[in-house]
């Protein structure tokens, strides 16, 4: 009887199976923690591969070849691009393709345009079912999620081009066609100059001899120019090009349009093959006394050909003038920044030539319109004696000839900040005026 009364006794003091006890209450919630962290990583997965497929079918569905891309650029006005949706729908559920454990509940693409901004957002909505949560009553989880992403539609460009074709755009254009010249000219002359009133003029006598001139390389800029946009657009009717010059000769001269503003860059190709040489009537011509880069006049007519710049959108372009000259303006008085007296000429007034008046430039810029300037340098032609009189005076800076000369001064203000390009003899025309329709294109996006 004492040894039962001692075993019952120690039952309440002997701790050592517990722990039994303890494990036993214990389970039930660490086997639970457990099963949700199993149904959470599941979902936290699968989410992570529905965020990418929405990530996928955003950025894919505007792309710059995709069909809502294409789309947009013939929209005159802002909204949804259907196209769009179907294609974003197309890549998330390509991408979803294979992947199983879970109700899709939906997939919502919007993507619209505004402005020159194209946004595409894909939303999702999706349930999993649980394994372990469902013992403490949830049988499924929610997963949602969107994704979102713009795209920066190309700006549309309206691009005119004034090209110098004055008798001064006929010198030789490089020193060694200029050599040519003058030791085949009687007169030791440079400028291979269109006199209608000689059948044996320099004109014809630079093409006999093989030397290229200033209008010569050009025209070949321009029809590479040409080229250079048709392989740069997007749309087909992004770019819109126009030419000009100064007029087929001095009896008709003033702003002749060679190409009206047109998207067909391959008609624009065809007409400047046309650009050539201003014709003359001899000396003291009978229509302008020699007069013949009129500036003053052909500056407030190409400002009344262009419109107000718009902002880059397919109803509302950009405007870019690029404007090609050796800077020399020959006039009258009257629109010259300087009167021509000189103690081997006497004074010729009302004839003067002078740097260009940059404040020709100034409604245009006013207007929002881009000046790209390409001056073609001014050629020291020491053996032309008028030259040496009228022109060199202002063609020398503090570097010599050309740099920094008042000529180069005048074209840089003529430009649009960063629009200022000069080129020497033996730098490429072509070259340039690709390089300003590069900075153009960039100048575009950036404003963008």
């Amino acid at each position: 009887m004492r040894a039962l009364r001692h075993m019952i006794g120690g039952l309440g003091t002997d701790r050592r199976g517990n722990i039994a006890v303890i494990f036993a209450l214990a389970l039930l919630p660490v086997m639970s923690a457990v099963g949700c962290t199993v149904d959470y990583s599941r979902a936290v997965q699968l989410r992570s591969k529905l965020l990418a497929a929405a990530d996928a079918a955003s950025v894919g569905s505007i792309a710059k070849t995709a069909p809502a891309f294409i789309a947009a650029g013939t929209m005159s006005a802002d909204g949804s691009i259907a196209s769009g949706v179907t294609d974003a729908g197309n890549i998330f559920d390509a991408n979803m393709a294979g992947v199983t454990g879970y109700t899709l509940n939906s997939r919502t693409p919007t993507v619209t345009k505004s402005g020159s901004t194209i946004t595409s957002v894909v939303a999702f909505s999706a349930t999993i079912p649980t394994m372990f949560l469902g013992v403490m009553g949830k049988s499924s989880l929610t997963l949602a999620g969107s994704s979102t992403s713009t795209a920066n539609m190309p700006q549309y460009i309206d691009f005119y081009l004034l090209l110098d074709n004055s008798p001064s755009m006929g010198v030789a254009a490089t020193p060694a066609d200029v050599t040519k010249m003058v030791n085949n000219t009687s007169d030791k002359c440079a400028f291979a100059c269109h006199d209608y009133n000689d059948s044996n003029n320099y004109y014809e006598l630079a093409k006999d001899l093989g030397v290229t001139t200033r209008i010569d390389v050009l025209r070949s800029a321009t029809q590479s120019l040409m080229d250079t946009a048709a392989a740069t657009k997007t749309y087909s009717n992004q770019f819109r090009m126009a030419i000009y010059d100064f007029g087929a000769s001095s009896k008709t001269i003033g702003l002749r349009a060679l190409f009206s503003l047109s998207s067909s860059l391959t008609s624009a190709k065809t007409a400047a093959g046309n650009i050539d040489l201003m014709g003359v009537y001899g000396n003291n011509d009978a229509y302008t006394a020699d007069k013949d880069t009129q500036f003053s006049t052909i500056f407030p007519a190409i400002t009344n050909v262009i419109s107000t710049a718009g902002t880059g959108t397919s109803a509302s372009p950009l405007k870019y003038l690029f404007f090609v000259s050796d800077g020399v303006a020959d006039e009258s008085n009257a629109g010259c920044l300087k009167t021509m007296s000189n103690k081997n000429w006497g004074n010729i007034s009302p004839r003067c030539q002078s740097p260009i008046n940059p404040a020709l430039c100034t409604t245009l810029k006013n207007n929002g319109v881009k000046i790209a300037v390409l001056y073609t340098t001014y050629l020291q032609l020491t053996t032309n004696s008028w030259y040496m009189d009228w022109i060199d005076p202002f063609n020398k800076g503090p570097f010599g000839p050309s740099t920094n000369s008042g000529i180069a001064q005048n074209m840089q203000s003529c430009a649009s900040p960063g629009f200022y390009f000069e080129v020497s003899p033996t730098q490429g025309i072509g070259d340039a005026m690709n390089a300003l329709f590069q900075k153009a294109v960039a100048d575009a996006r950036i404003a963008s």
